[in-house]
């Protein structure tokens, strides 16, 4: 992908994902944009991407029928699977949701796992998938959780530039694999939570407008406190 070059006229592209590492850290975000320095990759999570396109195979099957998820049901939410002519590009790779920033010149996009519609105010509602394994009940009350909100803000986001009513509650379907007291038997089995999280996008525009001041500068920001990379990269540099 061709770094960011404040003198070009071609739109710049800027993930879902890119925004949220400005968010962790502007220092890291201006190396990998500017000066192509980017992290160590991470390993896939192929069993939490299995999930999702089992999950994604399940809503299919109601999108366009009269009959409903379960698990929708079983939640008691006033919502089914959307039905839109784009909804596959909305979540397919090199595609996604996207809205180009006219006074950035930023293309910003995102990929969605699904949008489900309110059956009785027809607002599109977000809706994301996770996949863990822990003791407990699952929540979004962990401080790393906050990159999940923000998540699911940027495609509210998007989809309102998009033209769309969006309800402000979206849902995660958070799948938690159970570990004790049953047996293996070759398969997973999960508990299921339907999490509501009422988002607030307010955020974003100002946030655009921070990257683009970031890119636009010749001096790299300083480290976000909490950034372990950034700590590592200064502890390494003996």
């Amino acid at each position: 992908m061709p770094l960011y070059n404040k003198d070009s006229l071609d739109p710049y592209k800027l993930s879902r994902a890119r925004i949220e590492n400005f968010c962790n850290c502007p220092k890291c975000f201006y190396r990998e944009e500017k000066l192509g320095i980017s992290k160590p990759s991470s390993f896939p999570f192929n069993l939490n991407n299995a999930v999702d396109e089992l999950l994604k195979e399940e809503f299919d099957k109601y999108r366009n029928s009269s009959d409903n998820h379960p698990y929708i049901k079983e939640a008691g939410i006033d919502a089914k699977p959307f039905s839109h002519p784009e909804i596959e590009d909305w979540r397919t790779r090199n595609k996604g949701v996207s809205y180009l920033d006219e006074e950035t010149n930023f293309y910003i996009f995102g990929l969605l796992d699904d949008v489900w519609i309110n059956t009785k105010t027809d607002q599109l509602i977000v809706v994301d998938y996770k996949a863990t394994s822990k003791d407990g009940e699952v929540s979004l009350d962990a401080p790393w959780q906050i990159s999940y909100k923000r998540q699911v803000e940027i495609y509210q986001w998007l989809l309102r530039k998009n033209g769309f009513d969006v309800q402000d509650t979206a849902y995660f379907v958070y799948c938690n694999a159970i570990r004790k007291n049953i047996p293996f038997e070759n398969k997973l089995h999960f508990k299921i939570k339907l999490i509501g999280y009422k988002g607030d996008d307010s955020w974003i525009p100002s946030t655009i407008k921070k990257m683009k001041i970031c890119l636009d500068s010749d001096k790299a920001p300083s480290s976000s406190k909490d950034c372990e990379y950034c700590r590592y990269v200064i502890k390494a540099n003996l």
